[in-house]
């Protein structure tokens, strides 16, 4: 008796084979082999006539979804329906979350087989794991299948009915979604608080003090009365909260009182301790291992979930999608095991520790992330490396402390007096480390983490009189509050309810890949045009941009999983009728006028930014002519401000400001503000000399203090040092995109290029530093291809049989088959990539026509990236529960 069994991916399937009994045959699926379609290419002739095609769910007839085979999945189903030719059974092993039954469902309607079938499930690839799921199959989960199919349509019907109106009001390529919408939302308003913030100033004086050691102190209170500190300030005002009884001290009046208090004795008043215990944060799911990862290891959290699939795929880690923090008893066994290995009986908790989930929706998986099997591989024992080995040592560590003992510290708290002045010093003493020693969130370095956490002050009591060994009067300014990174945007949808954990991760890509957020220093920076489609869509549509209408939604989603609500009628409702999506986006399309929408307004800026085709740009009157002016790329809503917008409009009405003339060419250089920042010009631009020469400021040099000489020297980049020793090649220094830089010619082996360091000047780098530089080995980087995992597997090249993978490099990410490298085009993603696709790829770096075939290749990619934000020919789909998609008379099948 033969058995196929079918998972998604290629990794997978070789993981799993090795338990697996010998007449079993694992295939691999490459994903969904079924979905809505995503151009208007997709759609089957017999439907391309009817009204709802375009939308691609046909809302008249109890919105079925109409389903195609993409056309790179069409080779995949027919070697599956071969497999299954030979079979004398199925089983179905793909995820265990909605898009794994998902996923195993649309196997079913496609394959139709006549044998057998079972639907494994397990939560990590082990021997015992396999073992146990084959004794315990189960046949697909319809109530699970609907609750995916309900958040597919209701995605699309959102996504394919705005969309289309941003690329009416605002610009082309935009696009607004169930969830991306709310984020771009949140990203919004927190950028308008860092507008709408005042700084606040305020000063005190800290001491250093002296008394059987030293220690510091600061001031608290002046002659009863609190002394104010930031958090006493309105962030709206720059002032004192009103109501507030505290004393504000300025420069001048702290060092008058700092002149008062030298020479006078101090007392010690009071003294305190306060025991404390810590306990070991719970073990990861989703939303935390992103938000953990992004902060110890600077992972987006798209990069989180890939490195953690693969580490799933090849059976170091659990399955990485869930909502659970538990842990089975095996995983505690574990995990305490190694503590006890590691760290000695002392560091245990003295009962095993489990945890209980609290949040609401959890519904994926039914254990946490962990290392697994019923033993914990140490991280040096996998023989992982890079981002692999990385987030497994964060899994690894952050399982084992969960079974480690509470940390005990003690706060010590001592008040001082001197003359009418209260102080306070602050210590903290551990007094038994406990799971501190193997894991602290934030810190990559636990011992590190314990001695920055320790605050040891010297032994005091009441009425001790230190010395004052130093006085000092310290100003302090008000911050505006952060911006969101990767990890606080997830915790804040994850706390609102917005969406699932396990869709955060794409749903941050899409919100940078479409423009409406940069990523800057780690922190999600909205643009412009995030703030013109979000102040569009709270005026015309505020409940899809309401956070607490989108978690009661999320909440009716999970209620249909569980069977407690009916998925037909709630779509009804959200859609059609009278206060449907459909009538609403119908009733406001005309109201919304173009140019408001595309307009940006500040109340502190006479000018106007306006959503033009190729960026932002500033448009302000001038008399009776309106001038406008690009805004360079990297400038943020909240740095805009009236004397950037004067500088901006200043270049065009009177023209760039002169550096001086240039000593070889005698041509006038200029200094200029474009879309990419500022930039120094030779000479003008002119029907002779369309393209004069330009080269971009390096970081630290502004517009107001280039020189001369400076801009000569960057009009003269590239700068040939010399030679290479070894190799006789050229090393020349230049600035590209990513700052100033020297690179070795090494011939056929390629170039080899190194960033300078911030010390280094790019115009007087040396040849013998450029050596240097280069003798360093490079950061971050595998010694070869075969030392690091592939993202995602493709398949067999047809050709000779050799894999075809996906890497990612120093210069981003590629497809990889045999000797040959080809970068994935702009845009394209990892998920979206196929093999078809892949092999376009390959050949045109191989043809001899490589200009015109990657123009096309390209073009096609862009076309076919899965989200609905190209024009018409991005088609929403329906699919409907129907054994073949397009006849309305056949009947349904489930």
């Amino acid at each position: 008796m033969s058995t196929l069994v079918i998972v998604e991916s290629p990794t997978k399937a070789r993981t799993i084979r090795n338990y697996l009994p010998r007449d079993f045959r694992v295939e691999a699926s490459m994903g969904h082999v079924r979905d809505l379609p995503q151009s208007a290419t997709d759609i089957p002739a017999n439907v391309k006539g009817e009204k709802w095609a375009q939308l691609g769910v046909n809302v008249e007839s109890d919105f079925e979804p109409l389903y195609v085979i993409p056309k790179d999945k069409k080779k995949i189903v027919t070697q599956l329906k071969e497999a299954l030719k030979s079979a004398d059974e199925l089983v179905l092993a793909t995820d265990e979350d909605r898009e794994g039954e998902s996923i195993s469902w649309h196997l079913l309607q496609l394959l139709q087989p006549k044998v057998p079938v079972k639907r494994m499930v397990f939560h990590e690839i082990t021997q015992d794991a396999i073992r146990k799921a084959l004794k315990n199959c189960r046949t697909v989960d319809e109530q699970l299948v609907r609750a995916q199919e309900t958040r597919r349509i209701l995605d699309r019907l959102v996504g394919y009915t705005l969309s289309p109106l941003l690329w009416k009001k605002i610009a082309k390529g935009l696009s607004a979604g169930r969830v991306q919408s709310v984020a771009v939302r949140l990203l919004v308003n927190r950028e308008r608080q860092r507008r709408a913030f005042r700084q606040g100033s305020y000063w005190d004086l800290k001491a250093t003090l002296e008394a059987k050691g030293e220690f510091e102190a600061k001031l608290i209170a002046l002659a009863g009365t609190k002394v104010a500190n930031g958090s006493d300030f309105d962030p709206d005002t720059g002032q004192i909260v009103a109501g507030r009884n505290v004393v504000l001290l300025n420069e001048t009046q702290a060092r008058e009182l700092l002149e008062r208090l030298t020479g006078k004795p101090w007392t010690v008043t009071d003294l305190e301790e306060r025991p404390t215990t810590r306990k070991p944060a719970p073990p990861f799911t989703t939303s935390t291992l992103q938000q953990e990862s992004n902060r110890k290891l600077r992972l987006s959290a798209r990069d989180t979930m890939r490195v953690a699939q693969n580490l799933y795929e090849q059976g170091y880690i659990t399955y990485m999608r869930t909502d659970s923090v538990h842990l089975s008893e095996q995983a505690i066994a574990a995990a305490r095991s190694c503590v006890e290995q590691m760290y000695g009986k002392n560091y245990l908790s003295p009962q095993p520790r489990q945890y209980s989930t609290k949040s609401k929706g959890a519904q994926e998986a039914h254990e946490a992330i962990r290392p697994a099997g019923s033993s914990f591989r140490t991280p040096k024992e996998t023989g992982l490396s890079g981002r692999e080995f990385d987030l497994y040592d964060l899994i690894w560590k952050r399982t084992v402390a969960t079974q480690m003992a509470d940390s005990r510290q003690t706060q010590v708290i001592v008040q001082l007096q001197v003359e009418d002045a209260g102080f306070r010093a602050s210590g903290k003493r551990i007094d038994f480390p406990g799971f501190l020693r193997a894991y602290v969130e934030g810190y990559d370095d636990p011992e590190a983490a314990l001695e920055d956490r320790e605050v040891i002050l010297p032994p005091l009591k009441k009425g001790d009189r230190p010395d004052c060994k130093n006085l000092e009067a310290i100003g302090h300014e008000t911050q505006p509050p952060a911006r969101y990174t990767e990890a606080s945007l997830v915790k804040t949808l994850e706390s609102e309810g917005i969406g699932r954990p396990s869709t955060y991760a794409s749903i941050i890509g899409t919100i940078v890949d479409r423009g409406y957020a940069q990523i800057v220093s780690n922190a999600l920076v909205p643009t412009f045009t995030a703030f013109a489609v979000t102040a569009l869509l709270e005026q015309h549509f505020p409940d899809l941009v309401d956070p607490s209408f989108t978690s009661k939604m999320e909440q009716t989603l999970d209620d249909i999983a569980t069977g407690e609500a009916a998925w037909l009628p709630y779509l009804r409702k959200f859609y059609s009728g009278d206060a449907g999506l459909e009538t609403l986006v119908k009733a406001r399309e005309s109201q919304i006028e173009v140019n408001v929408a595309r307009t940006v307004a500040f109340d502190d800026l006479e000018a106007k930014v306006r959503i033009g085709s190729y960026g932002p740009y500033i448009e302000a009157q001038n008399g009776s002519d309106t001038v406008t002016a690009s805004i360079p790329k990297d400038w943020t809503p909240a740095d805009l401000d009236a004397e950037l917008v004067e500088k901006l409009l200043k270049q065009k009405t009177e023209g760039p400001d002169k550096v001086g003339i240039h000593p070889e060419t005698g041509e006038p250089i200029y200094v200029k503000i474009g879309p990419h920042g500022p930039y120094v010009q030779l000479g003008e631009k002119t029907e002779d000399k369309p393209k004069p020469k330009q080269a971009s400021l390096p970081k630290g040099i502004t517009p107001e203090n280039v020189t001369l000489e400076t801009a000569v020297g960057l009009l003269s980049l590239p700068r040939l040092l010399g030679t290479h020793p070894a190799t006789g090649g050229k090393i020349q220094a230049s600035i590209g995109p990513y700052g100033p830089y020297v690179v070795h010619d090494q011939g056929k082996e390629g170039k080899d290029y190194r960033s300078l360091k911030s010390t280094d000047n790019v115009l007087t780098v040396t040849l013998e530093r450029a050596l240097e530089i280069l003798a360093e080995p490079k950061k971050g980087r595998r010694t070869s291809s075969k030392s690091k995992s592939a993202l995602r597997e493709l398949g067999a090249h047809p050709g000779d049989g050799e894999p075809v993978n996906i890497f990612e490099g120093p210069y981003g990410l590629y497809v990889k088959h045999g000797k040959t490298n080809v970068g994935l085009p702009e845009g394209q993603k990892v998920e979206d990539m196929t093999l078809d696709k892949a092999l376009e790829l390959l050949a045109s770096k191989e043809s001899s026509a490589k200009k015109s075939t990657t123009r096309k290749s390209t073009k096609a990619n862009a076309n076919g990236n899965g989200t609905a934000t190209t024009a018409k020919k991005k088609t929403a789909s329906s699919s409907t529960r129907k054994t073949t998609t397009a006849s309305k008379s056949k009947t349904k099948t489930s």
